[in-house]
Order: C-alpha cells, then sequence, then structure tokens
C-alpha cells in the first residue's frame, strides 16, 4: 500500500494537516495541492516530505496534470462558510470544484477516490432527528447553504461511480480538535476561553479531527467501495459540550440557557456589525437556528463494519485544551495535537 502516489486536497487545512501527517507515517508519495495564499503554519514540520503543487480544483488542465501518475485520490477541500455573502462561491468551489475532481480521477484512470463530505450533506428535517446513511435528501428550510453545497458535491461523486470510478464517502460530524484557533469549528475552542454564559438548546454530533483522518486512509486501504460512512463519536448537547470545553480551559462552564428571541437577536446584531465592518458575522441566521435544533447521528455502520473504534470526546477535549493553551503560551494562534 505505502508505495502508492497519493494525491491530496486541502492538505493545509485543519483536517488535511492529520491527514498528510498519517500518510507520511503510512510512507506514502504524497502530491497535495495547495493555493498560492495557503498557509503552511499547520504543515511546516511535514512539508518538505510532501511534493507541493500550487493550483486550484476549479482548473480542470491543473487537476489532470495533478493526478498523472497517482493512484488513489483524498478529495478533503471545502469552504465551509454559514455567511449568506459567501453562498455562491462556496457552491462554485464545493460542487463544480468536486466535479472537476472527479472527471480528472475518471480520465486518469484512479484507483480509488475518497471524499471527505459532510454530515450537513444528509440533509436535515423537522421532528426526524435521528440520522444514519440511509437519510434521503429532501429540500428543507432545515438545510444551509453549506449543506446544499456538500449534497451537490456527493452528487458529483455517485455520478462518478456511475461512471466507473471506485469511490468512498466519509460524513464527519462537527470535526473538534486543534488548528487554526481563528477558523472553523477550532473558533468554538478560542471562544470558550474567553468565557461566556449562555448555551443554545440544540445538540448534534462530534468527532476528533484524527479520526477523520484515520478513517479515510482505513477505508482507502479497505477493499470497500461506493459506501458512505457517518463519522461520529459523540452525540453531545451544546452545553455538554461547552461545560466540557470550560472545564477544561479552566473557565467556568456556561449556565444559563439563552433564549430563542436572544439567539435571533445576536445574529442580527452580528449581521449589522459584519456590515459595519465588512468581516464575516460570528453567528449567523444559518447557525443560529442550528443551534437551537436536536439531531442525533448514528455511527453504527463503521464501527460494526470496521470494528472501528472512535476517540472518546473528552479525551478530544482535553487534548485540544492541551493544545490550545500551549499555543497561547508560545503566541500562536494555531496548534496541533499528537497522532492518535
Amino acid at each position: 500500500m505505502a508505495n502508492k502516489q497519493v494525491l491530496v486536497t486541502g492538505g493545509t487545512g485543519f483536517l488535511g494537516a492529520y491527514l498528510l501527517r498519517y500518510l507520511v507515517q503510512k510512507g506514502y508519495q504524497i502530491r497535495a495541492i495547495k493555493r498560492k495564499t495557503s498557509s503552511m503554519d499547520l504543515v511546516k514540520d511535514i512539508q518538505t516530505q510532501i511534493e507541493w503543487l500550487e493550483g486550484d480544483i476549479l482548473d480542470v488542465p491543473f487537476l489532470e496534470t495533478a493526478m498523472k501518475g497517482v493512484q488513489q485520490v483524498y478529495h478533503a477541500a471545502a469552504i465551509i462558510s454559514f455567511d449568506p455573502k459567501q453562498a455562491a462561491f462556496m457552491l462554485k468551489v464545493n460542487a463544480e470544484g468536486t466535479a472537476n475532481m472527479v472527471n480528472a480521477a475518471l480520465y486518469e484512470g484512479i484507483e480509488k477516490f475518497v471524499h471527505v463530505s459532510s454530515i450537513a450533506a444528509l440533509g436535515r428535517k423537522e421532528f426526524q432527528p435521528h440520522i444514519n446513511e440511509t437519510a434521503q435528501w429532501e429540500n428543507s428550510k432545515e438545510n444551509s447553504n453549506y449543506a446544499i453545497s456538500k449534497f451537490k458535491a456527493e452528487c458529483e461523486v455517485w455520478r462518478g461511480m456511475q461512471e466507473g470510478l471506485n469511490i468512498a464517502i466519509i460524513n464527519p460530524s462537527v470535526i473538534i480538535g486543534a488548528g487554526h484557533w481563528d477558523l472553523g469549528s477550532c473558533k468554538l475552542i478560542q471562544r470558550v476561553a474567553k468565557g461566556f454564559k449562555y448555551y443554545p438548546k440544540g445538540s448534534t454530533g462530534f468527532v476528533d479531527v484524527r479520526d477523520v483522518a484515520r478513517a479515510a486512509v482505513l477505508l482507502m486501504e479497505s477493499d470497500i467501495s461506493g459506501e458512505r460512512y457517518i463519522l461520529n463519536g459523540a452525540n453531545w448537547s451544546y452545553q455538554t459540550f461547552f461545560s466540557q470545553t470550560a472545564k477544561a480551559l479552566n473557565q467556568k462552564p456556561p449556565h444559563k440557557l439563552a433564549a430563542p428571541w436572544m439567539i435571533n437577536l445576536l445574529w442580527r446584531a452580528e449581521w449589522l456589525r459584519s456590515k459595519i465592518f465588512r468581516s464575516s458575522p460570528l453567528v449567523s441566521k444559518e447557525t443560529a437556528r442550528t443551534s437551537q435544533a436536536t439531531y442525533y447521528y448514528h455511527n453504527e455502520k463503521i464501527v460494526s463494519q470496521l470494528d472501528y473504534e472512535f476517540i472518546p470526546m473528552e479525551e478530544t477535549i482535553q487534548t485540544t485544551a492541551k493544545a490550545f493553551q500551549k499555543s497561547q503560551e508560545q503566541g500562536l494562534n494555531y496548534g496541533l495535537m499528537p497522532l492518535y
């Protein structure tokens, strides 16, 4: 396995940095796509062990060149945004970019393609809180623009399978771990470290970033084809997540339930602030609505079929908190956790 040439998209990102580490550890020949503007902070220690190609997944001729001589592709690049201003660009990158990846993989005869999707791509429906891999997408006001973009991206991967591409899809829940503290879900750690009193009433799934990376490699190395797997370490209320994180960071846990009117007021205030300062809102109408909902994500499929054991979320939070505190002492705005 390890003598294979692999291509990774999104390698400089939060998940990609851990995925590259596992691949380096296993001795693969790795090629990774980065943009000119990509920060190399999370991959500094391993960047010389990887062949970097500068380009874009919207550039079809570039992708065909990038895949020459490659046997396996991990597609982890995506835009995650709940800012309405980003919706059209996010749809273009996530859906059209994935279509380009699939087409290039078919053209170059790639032997296996692992796609990093999201639980968002499974869709959310009112009054149907339990979600597993058999979930069928329905258009619903519960689905964010991000969810729509990831669903459309998945459709491209399934189309690729119909055209002969050997694929596997992973659907991680909210990915937790150390990365850039001011980006994505890592922002939650930074927010808790500053202390706050209120928590929203909803629940969702959480998973360790190292589990997502490990499971991607495990699926690539397996004979499994044409399947998708939910990756979810724990179904927790936001109160539990924020309380556990606060304790790990030696902060007082939030102790007041945020009423719906407060959440609505918050996203409106954030919208106004983002207009004035021309920045992305910390809370949007979409994230405000999601924070009030309760969903349970079932991981039994990967647990039973691959005998997979998820890292306990309590352990993830402790390790993430240590990485956060260490990065603060060093004056860095990012951190990393050891491989599991």
